[in-house]
């Protein structure tokens, strides 16, 4: 049975996640279809890129939801006050950067991957945001905090801070500091930071 879009998209995550380069042309072959029937399916190559990585990174975003719900149940907040959405978004961009296939491919093929990851109408960052608004609305009408600005305008300035952070050594030069990010991540969805406590000398 000639496979259908979804299945074209997970074979392309599982290529991705073991480093492979998405080949169109190698893919087809392999699910036994021709090019045409792949484009036909899911798109051009930055299409399918776009939709394999928003697949991959879906699934990250729901198993750190699993892990908050196995650990803390239905709380809004764990035992150090950490709120459940800014825990999951940490955990879901720890995983991403943790991801060998996926560092390879930005590491391959940056100027591409940059525009696939950020293009505000492609198909990742739409669909980046309106999870995190979700993640949002959640803690809110859990009565875990109360947003000075609309969630829409919120998960924006997430993402795009997040994004900066997550493909700074792309972006900027930068080692990606995740640390750095959950900090200003937090000082904008509570509107305060915390920050570490002094060093008291002897």
């Amino acid at each position: 049975m000639s496979p259908t879009a979804e299945e074209i998209v997970r074979v392309a995550a599982h290529w991705i996640d073991r480093g492979i380069r998405l080949d169109t042309r190698t893919l087809a072959a392999e699910l036994g279809i021709s090019r045409t029937t792949l484009f036909r399916r899911v798109g051009n190559r930055e299409d399918l890129l776009g939709d394999t990585l928003w697949y991959m990174g879906d699934r990250t975003l729901k198993a750190a939801q699993r892990d908050w719900q196995t650990k803390h149940g239905s709380a809004v907040r764990d035992p150090d006050g950490q709120l459940r959405c800014l825990e999951v978004m940490r955990r879901y961009r720890a995983d991403i950067a943790g991801n060998h296939g996926f560092r390879q491919f930005l590491n391959d093929e940056p100027a591409v991957a940059i525009r696939v990851l950020t293009d505000p109408q492609g198909r990742v960052q739409p669909r980046v945001m309106t999870a995190h608004v979700e993640l949002l609305r959640r803690d809110v009408e859990d009565g875990g905090f109360v947003p000075v600005v609309s969630l829409e305008n919120l998960s924006y300035a997430i993402v795009r801070l997040g994004e900066a952070f997550l493909y700074s050594d792309v972006l900027a030069s930068r080692a990606p500091d995740l640390a750095a990010a959950s900090t200003l991540l937090g000082a904008l969805v509570e509107g305060r930071v915390t920050a570490p406590e002094p060093t008291v000398g002897l």
